[in-house]
């Protein structure tokens, strides 16, 4: 468990990342392909990926060295500031780093040391990524949640996880409908998006790795604290300009009931 551990919080550090810079690299390719269908000029030629440039500080451009990236023990020694400026550093990034390692240490707890834990710890990195990058942008990029959707068939037929083959296949294909069809029954009542397409595809993510029976579980765990949490934004006057909020950590977040407590265990006591 300490060398999981250990691992998750070399991995998380990659995540802070991933988070961060995945977005911004959506977002330029969207811009240059816009720009091909016009015909114009692609005006912006910096190279940006998630290893160019090299880490700095956003402040002052301040390169980050080695040994001010180590996950944590950096952060603290530097008590959340720049080294030259002293800018703020956002606690997110021990704070995610130290989520991946609990995460990877409960994997290991559970499974061992075999690839069905490698695969959970895999899961878990993914989702974690998807729903702090969702809070921050209402971005769930498919580079990273189709791939997650077929490596879940592909441990459910490998019986790595709690599902079936058909159970996850059902699964996906549940769940993605199910959010399709509330988002046209909504747009059809009211003319207006309610959710982005994003959401089929995590909650067919999650029913993939699941099964079919956790989508009720999966579905009003997340409804129930995605309302509670937008209820208290609403009341604290927090809520982003149009009063929306996104629904994909809420989803992320029930994926990790399921993974923290067995779906037996679960569907018992929900009397499913």
């Amino acid at each position: 468990m300490v060398l999981a551990g250990v691992l998750g919080l070399l991995i998380g550090s990659f995540l802070n990342v991933v988070i961060y810079r995945l977005p911004i690299m959506m977002e330029r390719q969207w811009a240059r392909d816009c720009q091909q269908w016009t015909g114009k000029a692609d005006e912006n030629t910096e190279v940006f990926n998630l290893s160019s440039p090299a880490s700095h500080c956003p402040a002052c451009n301040a390169p980050v060295r080695w040994h001010q990236n180590v996950p944590v023990v950096s952060y603290v020694l530097l008590r959340g500031r720049c080294s030259r400026c002293s800018a703020r550093i956002s606690p997110k990034y021990p704070l995610v780093e130290l989520a991946t390692a609990g995460l990877f240490s409960l994997c290991v707890a559970r499974w061992g040391w075999s690839p069905a834990a490698a695969l959970w710890c895999i899961f878990s990195a993914a989702l974690l990524a998807l729903a702090i990058i969702d809070w921050e942008t209402t971005l769930l990029p498919d580079v990273i949640v189709l791939p997650l959707l077929w490596l879940g068939l592909i441990a459910a037929d490998l019986q790595w996880t709690p599902a079936s083959l058909p159970d996850a296949l059902w699964g996906a294909v549940a769940g993605y409908l199910s959010l399709w069809s509330v988002y046209w029954a909504f747009k059809l009542v009211t003319g207006k998006e309610g959710m982005g397409f994003g959401d089929f595809k995590l909650l067919a993510c999650l029913g993939a790795w699941f099964g079919w029976q956790m989508l009720i579980p999966l579905i009003l765990l997340s409804s129930v604290v995605g309302t509670a949490v937008g209820l208290a934004l609403k009341f604290r006057g927090e809520l982003r300009e149009g009063g929306y909020m996104p629904f994909g950590p809420f989803l992320a977040g029930a994926g990790f009931f399921c993974l923290v407590g067995s779906p037996r265990f679960i569907l018992t006591h929900l009397g499913l």
